[in-house]
């Protein structure tokens, strides 16, 4: 560890507080901060980083692995330098299931920087297992990412690891990991660094030698191509031995592999009752299963084989893979010669009880939790119901928007008549509410620079289709300025006529999600399909004529927290109407995997003129003052006032 390190040339007075170094090859820098001198490494560090130049060569990209600025509460990093385009994550544990860290009895909060994870043995691991510079060997090194893991990763896999080594093979962990925790990567440093899993002691569980892996091989269910490429290419980049990943559809493929010395194994959830059966089979090997339930959803088509296999029902998009899992698991025989790993950001009761760790009281929690609260919190995902409403509270506040502060009654039922009906005159009503509104709040706004998509969400595939045909004549009607898609698996008769989605469409089914992610269409309309698993930054309005409940409601409205920085997206751009639900049902929906209440009724603009009214009786203010402050936030003197 070397303090005030000068490094640079041009300007020898310039220093960063600190760097460590191994064998004289610098692997993190810091820059530190505290409360006493005025200064955050939020706000201070940060830019003392963005101000730095570049081109020097302790600070050039891929000279270190990490530049870190901490304070007495929080540590943020960054793996790249780019002036103010420097992107700095949290690398905090967070606290309350919120951002942050947790108060210290014995010193600072981030004292575990350097308790923890500058520790030599630690610093080690991090560098020789989670360290890593994606890219194509023959890019550019500018045009390569450099992965440094956030806490939470780390955490958890450490947690793994010990947990395996000291208790040995035949324990079940969920893993409940919010949308925006970088689960893939976990996923994968997980399955590399299981397969290198030593006992802690002979008398363990599936111990054989104490210089004997745990685990035969690694099985991970996912339905994620991108996982499978990435987990190949990372195990490529990390492990010596070569060609150690293998897919595996059925049992025997299962068998081949083991013998073929393939170590991580990769499987689709709707083969995952096969794998099963594979596993019991080879009892005399060890298993370690991560399974990835969080974008399950992401094929029709991989759901509707699913569906098959497991006898389903009709629609093969209202398949809950989560459901399928514990069904498999429940119909046959679990062996003790193999650990279960389920990462969902959702986890149903069933699934809690089946994969969670069982406390004295009897309830059941998971093994590790980063929740939907931090991610928000952190910046990773965004707040869906921040602007949640419900349509008879859309309409009240377009009411009191319009200065009529009478509640027009039968405007309000002849509109609201669609609440309850299902006929394509209803729909047809519904759908043209949904696209003025998209039109004049998304469109004409010009949200995420004009890019930004929105989703109706109908109860049915008979619904859908109603849908889409209403949003269709709509648009005719306005000139189509822009287009939509459906989404649905299979074919569906409609009054004697058959539809698909790719003759709806006008291209195959595979295509929709790319199509999608075009200009010109700007609208999506789907019943099951696409309501898990699709993520879609653009999306940022969603209207809902359909039930939602419990985990079907989380991650519905999930589609839309997606971030998407270059397009400078922000919660107020986040916008959901509900024709179906009530917001208590939202709420409740919510609750469990949110960790905290944040979502209120429907706003009343009358709110804030009794508030007015209030503060005129007491006097409180002058309205040279209210004016004055107005014209300093808008300029945004304000903000930067706060800020320093």
């Amino acid at each position: 560890m070397t303090r005030q390190v000068h490094h640079s040339q041009a300007n020898p007075n310039e220093s960063v507080d600190m760097v460590l170094f191994v064998n004289g090859l610098p692997i993190v820098t810091l820059e530190l901060k505290n409360a006493w001198t005025g200064q955050t490494a939020r706000y201070h560090g940060q830019k003392q980083y963005r101000d730095r130049d570049a081109s020097q060569t302790l600070m050039q990209f891929g000279r270190t692995l990490v530049h870190m600025t901490a304070d007495t509460d929080e540590v943020w990093m960054a793996t790249k330098l780019a002036g103010g385009a420097t992107w700095f994550l949290p690398f905090n544990k967070g606290h309350n299931e919120g951002a942050g860290n947790p108060p210290n009895p014995a010193g600072h909060k981030t004292a575990y920087l350097w308790e923890e994870v500058f520790q030599p043995k630690s610093l080690a691991g991090i560098i020789q297992h989670f360290v890593l510079l994606e890219g194509k060997q023959t890019e550019p090194l500018a045009k390569k990412t450099l992965i440094f893991p956030r806490y939470q990763q780390l955490d958890v896999v450490r947690k793994l690891l010990d947990h395996a080594a000291g208790h040995g093979v035949g324990h079940s962990y969920l893993i409940q990991h919010s949308a925006g925790s970088g689960k893939s990567n976990s996923i994968t440093w997980a399955a590399y660094q299981l397969i290198e899993t030593y006992p802690g002691r002979l008398d363990l569980p599936g111990a054989r030698a104490l210089d004997a892996p745990l685990f035969d091989s690694v099985i991970v269910v996912t339905d994620r191509r991108l996982l499978d490429k990435q987990l190949r290419d990372n195990i490529r980049d990390f492990s010596e031995v070569k060609n150690i990943v293998a897919p595996a559809m059925r049992s025997a493929d299962l068998k081949a592999a083991l013998e073929n010395g393939k170590k991580i194994i990769i499987t689709t959830i709707q083969k995952f009752p096969f794998i099963i059966d594979g596993i019991a089979d080879l009892s005399d090997k060890r298993f370690a299963v991560i399974i990835d339930e969080a974008h399950s959803g992401q094929s029709g088509l991989a759901h509707d084989k699913m569906n098959q296999a497991m006898g389903g029902g009709e629609d093969p998009d209202a398949v809950d893979p989560q459901d399928k899992i514990i069904a498999a698991m429940q119909a046959r025989k679990m062996r003790g010669n193999a650990s279960y790993l389920a990462f969902t950001a959702t986890p149903k009761a069933t699934t809690l009880e089946k994969f969670g760790t069982k406390q004295p009281d009897g309830r059941f929690k998971p093994f590790h939790l980063y929740s939907m609260k931090q991610a928000i919190e952190e910046g990773f995902i965004l707040d869906v119901l921040a602007n949640y409403t419900t349509y008879k509270g859309y309409y009240e506040i377009q009411k009191s928007i319009e200065h009529n502060p009478l509640f027009d009654t039968a405007k309000a039922q002849k509109k609201l008549r669609a609440y309850v009906e299902r006929s394509q005159q209803t729909i047809n009503t519904k759908a043209e509410i949904m696209v003025e509104n998209f039109v004049d709040n998304v469109v004409n706004a010009k949200k995420l620079r004009g890019k930004a998509k929105g989703m109706i969400v109908t109860q049915d595939i008979e619904m859908a289709i109603r849908y889409y045909k209403a949003v269709q004549a709509d648009l005719a009607k306005r000139g189509n300025p822009f287009k939509a898609l459906i989404a649905f698996s299979g074919e569906k008769e409609v009054e004697g006529i058959k539809y698909t989605e790719a003759d709806m469409n006008g291209f195959p089914e595979d295509k929709t999600r790319t199509e999608f992610d075009k200009d010109e269409y700007r609208l999506l309309v789907v019943a099951n399909k696409y309501l898990t698993g699709f993520d879609q930054p653009k999306l940022c309005a969603m209207y809902v004529d359909k039930k939602l409940q419990s985990v079907l409601a989380v991650q519905a409205l999930s589609r839309l927290n997606r971030s998407a920085p270059k397009l400078g997206k922000r919660t107020e751009d986040l916008f959901v109407l509900d024709f179906f639900n009530s917001t208590d049902d939202i709420k409740a929906a919510f609750d469990p995997f949110f960790t905290v209440t944040t979502l209120s009724e429907a706003t009343d603009v009358n709110v804030l003129h009794e508030l007015k009214e209030t503060l005129d009786e007491v006097g409180v203010h002058e309205w040279s003052e209210v004016r004055s402050s107005a014209r300093a936030f808008s300029t945004g003197r304000m903000r930067k006032s706060s800020a320093r």
